[in-house]
């Protein structure tokens, strides 16, 4: 088990929001990833931690957050919008990428996002307005085609990981793919449903997405590696 040097809650400040974020960084983080999670759910989702947990563990620093204010939530809760307001949750993601950079304790960290569900297409949205700060992505049964004209624009590393079973998503994440332009990998985990809740399933996106931000957030000295 890594040690962790920092863990705290954060108020994350924006234009006409404050959002709140769990923030845990190993010793010697190689770099930090910013989650975006995915349609009604939050920073307490437990797949998302879950996959946090193997990212510290791996060197990595993992911050998650709530794209929606508490009153948002509340909204979207009834009416269920909000979840696909891609501009929206883009819009929120973006502000938090550029205010880690301009963090004393995270400026020197490369950055990359895990998006989940609708939270891919902000994922990738916001990794094609920012390629000078986002380094990679990685998308857990993720909504890339709800990206649009922004899937061509996304030249950093992109990791797609899709249920196997998860036959109309794993469609949607084929066509995404062909749309783009810099490396995408699909990867299909077999017998897999759209949760990831079959024995072993999570562990499996959660190592894939250790191994592939491992490979793509290189701090100046760990790219001498």
């Amino acid at each position: 088990m890594r040690t962790v040097s920092q863990a705290q809650m954060l108020r994350i400040p924006m234009t006409g929001a404050t959002l709140n974020a769990d923030f845990v960084s190993p010793v010697n983080a190689r770099g930090i990833v910013l989650f975006a999670h995915g349609s009604g759910s939050g920073r307490h989702s437990h797949r998302n931690q879950f996959v946090a947990r193997v990212l510290q563990e791996s060197a990595i620093a993992t911050l998650l957050m709530d794209l929606l204010t508490e009153q948002e939530e509340r909204i979207d809760n009834q009416t269920r919008e909000l979840r696909f307001d891609i501009d929206l949750l883009a819009s929120r993601l973006s502000a938090t990428v550029q205010w880690a950079s301009q963090q004393p304790m995270l400026k020197d960290l490369p950055i990359g996002l895990f998006g989940a569900s609708t939270g891919a297409a902000a994922a990738l949205v916001t990794a094609a307005k920012h390629p000078g700060l986002v380094k990679s992505v990685v998308s857990r049964g993720g909504r890339p085609d709800l990206a649009g004209d922004s899937l061509p624009e996304v030249k950093q590393p992109t990791l797609l990981i899709v249920g196997g079973h998860d036959e109309a998503v794993l469609v949607l994440n084929q066509q995404a793919k062909a749309k783009m332009t810099g490396e995408v990998t699909l990867k299909i985990v077999p017998r897999a449903t759209h949760l990831f809740e079959e024995p072993g399933a999570l562990a499996q996106v959660a190592d894939s997405a250790a191994a592939w931000f491992w490979r793509t957030l290189k701090t100046p000295a760990s790219a001498r590696e």
